[in-house]
């Protein structure tokens, strides 16, 4: 199910986000070492099923600054959002068609191991939360959120909450296949 990216107006929105949160992990009770988790944000953006640009935490800009992480949390320390991807919907470029919202697990725990995980997808102008995942659960180490795609003169939203296995956005790119649609052809027409 699509939802339209537009405002209360019907104007198309202009600023989108993905913000991901989780709590870090708590001191064991009668000692020894804990490993933090360390989750990332990223989004993917692609041309048909061509991949065009990622921003994550070791690439926190796309190349033209339409997309950016603002941040890498590397133990979900604070409250709130720990990590955001903010997108600048009116200058995606022209050839990029979908963006993909991801969620991994850098430090390879599985999504039960993580406590109070959370991603949501706003209108980063308003505030107002278009989407919102549960993300504690389950034995998988990644999770594709959601989907922007361009529509005639606006983007829409897709939710996906489809569940794979990777640690790294990487890793992630061959299990977004069945996510993106392929370019048409002018037979297609």
């Amino acid at each position: 199910m699509f939802i339209n990216l537009c405002d209360t107006t019907g104007a198309a929105l202009e600023h989108l986000g993905m913000a991901l949160g989780w709590d870090p992990v708590q001191p064991r009770r009668f000692g020894g070492r804990t490993r933090d988790i360390d989750l990332n944000a990223a989004a993917l953006l692609f041309a048909g099923t061509q991949i065009i640009d990622v921003v994550y935490h070791e690439q926190l800009s796309s190349r033209d600054g339409s997309v950016r992480h603002l941040g890498d949390s590397m133990t979900g320390e604070g409250k709130g959002d720990n990590e955001v991807v903010t997108v600048d919907l009116t200058r995606i470029p022209p050839q990029v068609d979908t963006i993909l919202f991801l969620v991994t697990s850098y430090t390879g725990q599985s999504f039960d191991q993580i406590d109070n995980a959370f991603c949501r997808v706003i209108d980063s102008t308003s505030g107002t939360e278009i989407a919102h995942y549960n993300l504690s659960g389950g034995a998988h180490t990644g999770l594709v959120m959601g989907k922007v795609v361009r529509a005639a003169n606006f983007w829409r939203f897709e939710p996906l909450g489809a569940t794979i296995h990777a640690q790294h956005p990487v890793e992630a790119v061959p299990h977004m296949a069945p996510f993106l649609t392929t370019p048409q052809t002018s037979s297609d027409t």
